[in-house]
């Protein structure tokens, strides 16, 4: 599972005395992120995530997952014997609309990755909130071509068994989550989502991803259950209870303006990877040209489920900045207002 950080108390505001101590020490320690950070505030959780170009769907995929992995210290050791679910975002079934759904050669390049490393199996889950018909989805997205040719099983999580689990997050009034039982047949959840915005929470990334985890023979259509009780608690309990151990986001063609499927596309032309779903998230939106601490869920999970802040975040492969291209944000969708990184 994931490394969790505790949860900590709000830092109280700098008082006086630590300006005029942090002015003393010299130039050294105030012109290092880290260090200044964690000798005004203490500890601090630190991670790292990975920006790989990718100008197309005919890019070598597979190669910029393994030089991501590689760059992130996952080696063949780690990987090899482990049973890997990749959990993908399929919302509607139009393979002519590559800004909806994860692309399927987005998906097939982790397949390749992982296996290539060793992964003892890979399986691909999903349960997607807006149409009951998982298989129609899984099929006009393309992705089901791709499972078929390369003989990869696929676990339709709205129609499976749950298992109980406590609510870690415990931002909702839930008591337990209900989780598939495949959760209990695989060593690593990897989630493959698609880099939008989004009406109800702003922007859409790893971490809102798994909602397609939950049953809906449990929560219903569109989980209409974790929207009753919030979406921005229900994807904090989500993730805090289930601990997912990495992130693939396909932001090579993403989504802007009125997200999850209503919106346009717009071509990002990048995968942005890590092992810290909350850091991934932080990282997508300054590429999408969003402030991440005006996303409630990424600010509510900041130094509790991972660090958001890009002091505490090494960035590796592209740097953000370079890779920057700002999404449309709909001036009518008040979850929009504000969110624009400055």
């Amino acid at each position: 599972m994931m490394e969790q950080g505790s949860q900590t108390t709000e830092s109280p505001v700098l008082s006086r005395r630590d300006l005029l101590k942090a002015t003393l020490i010299g130039g050294g320690l105030a012109l290092s992120g880290f260090s200044f950070l964690h000798w005004v505030k203490g500890p601090v959780l630190t991670a790292s995530t990975f920006i790989g170009k990718a100008g197309n769907y005919q890019a070598d995929l597979k190669h910029i997952i393994l030089r991501g992995l590689a760059e992130l210290g996952i080696t063949r050791t780690i990987i090899t014997g482990k049973r890997i679910l990749l959990k993908p975002n399929l919302v509607e079934p139009h393979r002519s609309s590559p800004h909806i759904n994860t692309h399927p050669l987005v998906v097939r390049g982790a397949i390749e990755a992982f296996l290539s490393l060793g992964a003892g199996s890979v399986l691909v889950a999903e349960g997607p909130g807006h149409r009951h018909d998982t298989l129609l989805v899984l099929e006009e997205s393309g992705l089901g071509d791709v499972l078929y040719e390369d003989h990869i099983p696929f676990a339709d999580v709205n129609m499976m068994d749950g298992i109980s689990l406590p609510n870690l997050g415990r931002q909702t009034k839930l008591a337990t989550l209900t989780f598939p039982k495949v959760i209990q047949q695989v060593d690593w959840i990897v989630s493959m989502a698609k880099m939008k915005t989004h009406h109800w929470a702003g922007a859409t990334l790893s971490m809102k991803n798994l909602f397609g985890m939950m049953p809906g023979i449990y929560y219903g259509w569109p989980k209409n259950v974790l929207h009753q009780e919030g979406i921005p608690q229900s994807i904090l309990d989500i993730n805090a209870s289930l601990q997912p151990h990495f992130a693939i986001i396909d932001g090579i063609t993403g989504m802007e303006g009125d997200g999850p499927i209503m919106g346009t596309p717009i071509n990002a032309g990048v995968l942005v990877m890590g092992h810290n779903l909350p850091a991934v998230d932080a990282t997508c939106c300054r590429v999408m040209g969003i402030d991440p601490a005006r996303i409630s869920y990424l600010k509510k999970a900041d130094q509790w489920l991972g660090p958001i802040q890009e002091l505490a975040i090494e960035q590796r492969g592209e740097p953000w900045r370079s890779v920057q291209v700002p999404f449309a944000l709909d001036p009518e969708i008040p979850a929009h207002h504000g969110l624009r990184l400055t």
